[in-house]
């Protein structure tokens, strides 16, 4: 066995245990915690919050450089992406259909994660002199708790996760989507790369601005298109959906229908998949949402917490109901689909109703999405890789950090990746406990911010 691939299955180890049960129970549990601290207000504030994202609360002379709607557009972009096309299909592939039950309730705890993280974005971000502005959870752990050494742990692992997860893991799978949208052409992976990294350094170059225009147009576009060839699966196939969602819940909680052990592995598949599908208590979003135009700390924790609904509750289901529709799962599930290959196969097969080219454009639009949705995803991950940049050596470093990104688009569309995925995957779990313990030790500043908002807007 070679140095390399030793190092990759040491790693690959170290994932699997910082991703294990305890994690899963600390994320978890922080999200359940402050939903019950907070009186449950993924519930209580979501019809407010669809609002806030028309534009109708936006002003102009509040402090910010984006939008509440871009704001949460250049999240998205970081959290709509692999996570919903392959991830969903590994949570099935490994845990089965009652996986998804489980990243339902990840992603319901998670909304009041989110919720908190983002309002002590807000309180906490710093306003650089020529308006500019800097937050996340560095930000809340430096100013809020008074943590220096925890803030730069933060930022070191978001620098080094921005390299691994926010861009080469991205960038191969935009070759690998094209691969599957176009059967048959022949791709140079290097020049894929070259294309994908001047496309990508054009955007960054601009910053946050620049990246949530793009965001703003890409997100939108991409989950329509993708969620309405869905819609037309399930449509088609109404009468099997009240089956597949009871098939969803009697494998996440019936022990006798489930089989010895399987709740267990669908629990844990569906909970680690669905926080990196939504990214709920990793801390990257408040990145984005700290730049928002607001002076309520609150308001931009209410249109962030949406970002976890669009993303599992909606975009995720809808690939998981395709899958178990189609039957691909269980026994049945051909040995070689797991991941990105089972959406594909299930998409494929569930458009065959309309013709021999239903099949073609099942591929073709699972594909498209998944390179489109991992582009976004890079020009986002960007963003929170220069803010850490600029938190740990300071304004200079942040054109020399976009520079190596854009360079590192290219080696990404043409290397195997698996020792960068289990690289990533441990400085994610390392960025999320800084933070975890920012919303615990926090949690009474996030009730009183909320409560005081209640007041004023009610």
């Amino acid at each position: 066995m070679s140095f390399i691939d030793s190092l990759t299955e040491t790693l690959g180890n170290i994932a699997s245990y910082f991703w294990g049960i305890p994690s899963i129970v600390l994320l978890v549990g922080t999200g359940l915690y402050l939903t019950i601290k907070l009186n449950f207000i993924q519930f209580r504030g979501f019809k407010h919050a669809t609002r806030l994202i028309s534009g109708k609360y936006d002003k102009k002379d509040d402090t910010g450089e984006v939008t509440h709607f871009q704001a949460l557009s250049t999240a998205l972009s970081a959290t709509i992406g692999t996570g919903n096309i392959a991830g969903v299909a590994t949570a099935i592939a490994l845990g089965g259909p009652g996986a998804i039950f489980w990243m339902w309730i990840t992603a319901l705890v998670g909304m009041a994660t989110k919720y908190a993280s983002c309002s002590l974005a807000l309180k906490f971000r710093h306003i650089h002199k020529d308006g500019s502005i800097s937050g996340g959870p560095m930000y809340t752990l430096l100013n809020g708790l008074q943590m220096p050494k925890l803030a730069a742990m933060f930022a070191i692992f978001t620098l080094i996760a921005s390299f691994g997860i926010g861009n080469m893991v991205q960038a191969n799978s935009v070759v690998d989507g094209l691969a599957r949208a176009l059967p048959g052409i022949p791709q140079d992976k290097t020049f894929i790369g070259f294309v994908m990294a001047i496309l990508v350094g054009l955007v960054i170059i601009g910053g946050i601005k620049r990246i949530a225009k793009v965001a703003s147009f890409i997100v939108p576009f991409m989950a329509v298109a993708y969620c309405s060839v869905a819609i037309i699966i399930l449509i088609a196939n109404i009468d099997q959906i009240p089956s597949a969602f009871a098939t969803i819940i009697n494998l996440a909680l019936n022990p006798v229908a489930a089989g010895g052990g399987a709740i267990g592995a669908a629990m844990q598949y569906g909970v680690a998949r669905g926080v990196f599908s939504n990214e709920a208590g990793l801390g990257s979003a408040p990145m984005a949402h700290a730049s928002a135009r607001t002076n309520e700390p609150a308001r931009e924790g209410m249109v962030a917490m949406l970002g976890p609904f669009i993303d599992t509750i909606i975009i995720c289901s809808m690939t998981a109901l395709v899958i178990v529709i189609s039957g691909n799962w269980g026994d049945a599930r051909p040995q070689n689909a797991t991941g990105a290959n089972l959406t594909v196969l299930s998409f494929g097969q569930s458009l065959a109703f309309i013709g021999s080219w239903g099949e073609t454009l099942g591929h073709s639009i699972v594909g498209f999405g998944l390179a489109f949705f991992a582009y976004s995803t890079m020009i986002a991950w960007s963003y929170y890789g220069d803010r850490s940049a600029e938190f740990l050596f300071g304004k200079r470093a942040i054109l020399p950090y976009r520079i190596v990104f854009t360079v590192l688009v290219v080696v990404g569309a043409s290397v195997p990746l698996r020792l960068v995925w289990n690289f990533a995957d441990i400085a994610n779990m390392l960025m999320a406990l800084p933070n975890l313990i920012s919303l615990i030790l926090l949690a009474g500043v996030v009730k009183k911010l909320t409560d005081e908002y209640y007041q004023k807007q009610f």
